[in-house]
Parts: C-alpha cells; sequence; structure tokens
C-alpha cells in the first residue's frame, strides 16, 4: 500500500515506546497492542527511535532491532518514521536497516555532539540521507540557536519533506517557515500542549507520546485543530494537561516515565525506563497518574 506521506506528517506522528522484558532486554512485540490501539484510533504515522522510545539510552544494535520489529507489527497498516542519529557511522548503519525494514521516512535527530557547525550539520545530513537510500527525511530541531539562516540551508536538501520543530519558539518557526521551501511541512514536535501556538504560526500535525496511553485524546485534538477549533482544541488539551505535567517535572527527567508507568497501569507492562530517566515515579507523581488516569476512565 502507498501512503500520502505528506498528509501523515501533517498528522500525528505518535512515538512509541521502547519495551524492556524482565531481563531489561528490548521487547518490541510487547508494543502489539498499543500499535493496534492508536491506529483503531486514527493515529497516522507511528514513530520508532523517538526520545519518547529513549533512544538515546538503546545501543545502536537495539535500535536496529526495534526498527525492523515494530516494521513486521505495523506490516502496510500505517508509513512507518523511524528515528536515526548519533555518530554519522551509527546514523548511517540506522538510515540503512531502517530503509532495507521499509520504513516510509526517516526522523534525524538533530546531532547532540557538544562541537556541531552548522556547516558540519549539513554534512552529516547529507551522509544520512544518502545511507538512506533516498528515504524521505524529517529533520528534528530541538535547538533553535543554528538561526534561521541555518536551518534555510538544512532544508534546502535534496529530501528533506518535514521538520519536528521542537522548541517553544513560535516566531522563531514563522521565521523559518517564511525562509524555506513551502513544500516543507513542519510538524509542533512539543505534543499536544504546545500544538496549539505552534498551529497558530504554521505548523501542521504534532508528535505524540500520549497516544501509547490515550490516543483517542490525541486525535481529538488533531481533528480541533484541522478544523481551525482552537477553542475546542485547548479544552481537550486542558483535560490531558495533568499528564503532561507529571511527564515534565525533573527537568523532563519523567517524561517517558509517565507514559510506561500510566502503561503499567493499563495491564501493558512495557518494563522500565532506563537510567539517566527517572524510574519509578514518586509517590506524589502516582498518585497525580492515578488520578488522572481514573478520572478519564483510562484504567
Amino acid at each position: 500500500m502507498t501512503h500520502d506521506l505528506n498528509q501523515a506528517l501533517a498528522g500525528i506522528s505518535g512515538i512509541l515506546v521502547t519495551p524492556y522484558d524482565d531481563a531489561g532486554e528490548v521487547a518490541p512485540t510487547r508494543l502489539s497492542p498499543i500499535i493496534d490501539r492508536a491506529l483503531s484510533a486514527g493515529v497516522h504515522m507511528p514513530v520508532v527511535n523517538g526520545n519518547t522510545g529513549e533512544f538515546y539510552a538503546l545501543t545502536t544494535d537495539e535500535a536496529c532491532t526495534m526498527v525492523r520489529e515494530v516494521a513486521g507489527l505495523l506490516g502496510d497498516r500505517a508509513p512507518l518514521l523511524a528515528g536515526v542519529g548519533r555518530g554519522i557511522r551509527d546514523a548511517c548503519r540506522l538510515a540503512r536497516v531502517s530503509a532495507d525494514a521499509g520504513a516510509a521516512a526517516l526522523m534525524i535527530h538533530q546531532p547532540p555532539d557538544p562541537f556541531v557547525s552548522p556547516r558540519g550539520t549539513v554534512d552529516y545530513l547529507k551522509a544520512v540521507i544518502d545511507a538512506g537510500g533516498g528515504l524521505p527525511v524529517m529533520l528534528y530541531l530541538r535547538n533553535d540557536a543554528i538561526g534561521t539562516g541555518a536551518i534555510a540551508d538544512l532544508c534546502a536538501l535534496p529530501g528533506v519533506k518535514g521538520v519536528k520543530w521542537a522548541t517553544p519558539n513560535p516566531l522563531k518557526l514563522a521565521e523559518a517557515i517564511n525562509a524555506c521551501d513551502p513544500g516543507i511541512t513542519w510538524v509542533g514536535g512539543l505534543a499536544e500542549v504546545w500544538a496549539p501556538p505552534l498551529y497558530a504560526v504554521g505548523a501542521r500535525g504534532f508528535t505524540s507520546g500520549l497516544i501509547n496511553v490515550w490516543p483517542e485524546r490525541s486525535v481529538a485534538i488533531h481533528a480541533a485543530l484541522a478544523g481551525e477549533d482552537y477553542e475546542q482544541a485547548n479544552q481537550l488539551i486542558a483535560g490531558m494537561r495533568a499528564f503532561e505535567d507529571i511527564r515534565a517535572e525533573e527537568l523532563n527527567g519523567t517524561n517517558v516515565t509517565g507514559v510506561k508507568a500510566a502503561l503499567l497501569a493499563q495491564g501493558h507492562d512495557c518494563g522500565p525506563t532506563r537510567p539517566p530517566s527517572a524510574w519509578p515515579l514518586t509517590e506524589a507523581q502516582q498518585a497525580k497518574l492515578d488520578r488522572f488516569l481514573a478520572a478519564n476512565g483510562l484504567i
């Protein structure tokens, strides 16, 4: 089946967790009911090896296993967006494996190296895009300090179809949109809470970790924003904000913790998070989560 990637990018990019078994090894088959539920709710594009998937806690071998196995679980039901990154050789290897596994596009994590130049990042992206065999690319931008000119240089590379904008700077996003090819889809990369202000300046679609736990709410928020009903979208976001507040605690160190704890409460044991993420939630955090899940009929 051929999927419309532009339509998928403008939808919900659902960042899947990485499950572990009792021995702490990756256990991708535990995602099966989570993926089924997300797709049934209408989530447009599952994402493997994203940050809600603890990408930087995985070895490259584990990330390769995850993309292969998730592609098999997904089949042709929806396009798969595969995260790649880290050192250039690891990123290129993972790009090749993701392409071979059948991913529809690559999400290239912004290099976290302490010494990153804008022109060096262009070279990095060129190499990863080439390793991916021509797969379309979504850039994952977590730091906009490189400036609008550098962002435009990155977006001018062949194959760049989208940008996951993950900084809370709508005005800089507006500048970047105006400086780049109008065919690029700018995706809200700060989940549901930040989707309305980013939509207001031209973003379309958003990433979500909530889809692991409550995909129906994510889909409802997307529908409201697509219909330009900001009042409805904000009301729906207010009803799930407690979950995002828990995830934002401890310098965002409970981001994945909150998702995995919620899944465990729902009967989907995906194991703990790996350090340096926090595990488990504190008693106070767990009590907030339990109230949220119960109030919304999620347990």
